[in-house]
């Protein structure tokens, strides 16, 4: 029962054919809801922003999608507008074994972004997760989804640097990869000590 598995933002605006489509996103689903067989804990993230987020290259004139601008708590990479709160974007994949024992959602806050399960964005702000993983007496962490160079590496990060054993399963993951941003996932990762397999 110490053992949970996190998965994070299968949802269809990351999928092909969403506003911010990861390559072969949808690809992940069947690996994950085999994966949900074997732990006692599964816990589903969900990206939840409100219209006009801060994050959106739409809310900053004569910026463009991938941008990256200087925000109060750091750099943030603009993003199309996604995940939109109550939008079928928003949605988890249709196929997508929602039968979790929480659905964190994260994005929510107006003027700052979330890219881990852990914190918002300036690192500080918690949305709750290790709480509710510290009073079910979880250690290890397992995580899976999307995309594997953003929300899934900032939520590994964040829970090695917390004191989890945490464990990513590749195969159960996608990339955007902007400029190189996979490799590097791979090797903040792994310099955590967060096992890649």
């Amino acid at each position: 029962m110490t053992h949970a598995l996190l998965v994070i933002d299968v949802q269809n605006d990351f999928c092909p054919g969403g506003a911010l489509a990861v390559p072969a996103g949808d690809e992940v689903v069947g690996r994950v809801n085999a994966m949900m067989e074997q732990f006692d804990t599964v816990i589903l993230t969900q990206d939840w922003h409100p219209p006009g987020h801060s994050s959106f290259a739409s809310s900053h004139p004569g910026k463009a999608p991938f941008d990256t601008i200087e925000m109060p708590y750091g750099a943030q990479v603009l993003w199309p507008d996604h995940c939109i709160q109550r939008s079928a974007g928003a949605e988890f994949h249709p196929a997508l074994r929602t039968d979790a024992d929480l659905i964190l959602r994260k994005g929510f806050r107006p003027q700052i972004d979330s890219y881990s399960a852990f914190f918002e964005n300036d690192r500080n702000t918690p949305t709750g997760l290790e709480g509710y993983l510290r009073t079910r007496g979880i250690e290890k962490l397992t995580l899976a989804g999307l995309a594997t160079d953003f929300c899934v590496q900032y939520s590994a990060l964040d829970g090695a640097r917390l004191g989890f054993d945490v464990e990513v399963v590749m195969e159960a993951c996608r990339a955007i990869d902007l400029d190189g941003s996979l490799a590097a996932a791979e090797a903040a990762m792994r310099g955590a000590g967060v096992r890649l397999s």
